[in-house]
């Protein structure tokens, strides 16, 4: 796709992020960056770990509060999306440049809720870690139907809420300090690449808008 036009693409995303702490985007990849991605989901579906809550040594699973499989992904190992991390790096020139932040880097896993998995009402924020700043979710569920489950409730200030649905080649940006959120429970196997753009610790006081 033309740069230019990728950009603003970018720009009209960036925002509707800054007016409303998030933005949903359908059929965010291209076809084939999209295929590359599930493709190499489905090869990784034997190596998912239970996911746990909290960061490094305090991580401990509770399935009680979240109940999906994970495999954390890198750019330098996992070349076979190597065009979802382009992607990923033109989010954070966007960022960097029209809003002023200072990303430095990412964190991205693979997520698998098996029927039954959800994960209750959170941030995407750790108690003695503070440096993710955007959230970003990519589904890769095909075919999925109204009754499967696993959709994303949002939560407004006011406390009011509304359902994303896990829609193939959907894509929700979020502020990860902001948006209190939840996964409902999935009645069948729900997939996304799921991650976070991070900032650098002296400027965590900056944000969007």
């Amino acid at each position: 796709m033309n740069t230019e036009i990728q950009i603003e693409k970018w720009l009209s995303w960036v925002d509707e992020l800054s007016c409303n702490d998030y933005v949903v985007i359908d059929n965010f990849l291209d076809t084939s960056t999209y295929l590359e991605v599930r493709e190499f989901f489905l090869s990784k579906l034997n190596y998912f770990a239970q996911a746990g809550i909290g960061a490094l040594d305090k991580n401990a699973v509770h399935t009680e509060i979240r109940g999906d499989y994970t495999f954390w992904l890198t750019k330098e190992r996992d070349t076979e999306i190597a065009a979802f991390w382009e992607v990923v790096d033109q989010a954070i020139q966007v960022f960097n440049r029209y809003c002023f932040l200072s990303l430095s880097g990412y964190e991205f896993h693979f997520a698998n809720y098996p029927p039954g998995g959800h994960y209750t009402k959170h941030l995407d924020q750790f108690k003695n870690r503070n440096n993710r700043t955007i959230s970003f979710i990519v589904y890769l569920n095909e075919g999925w139907q109204k009754g499967d489950g696993g959709e994303l409730e949002i939560f407004k200030p006011d406390n009011s809420s509304f359902l994303v649905e896990p829609l193939a080649g959907r894509c929700v940006l979020f502020k990860s300090d902001v948006v209190p959120h939840a996964v409902l429970k999935s009645y069948k196997d729900r997939y996304s690449l799921t991650g976070w753009l991070l900032q650098t610790p002296f400027k965590l006081g900056q944000f969007l808008g």
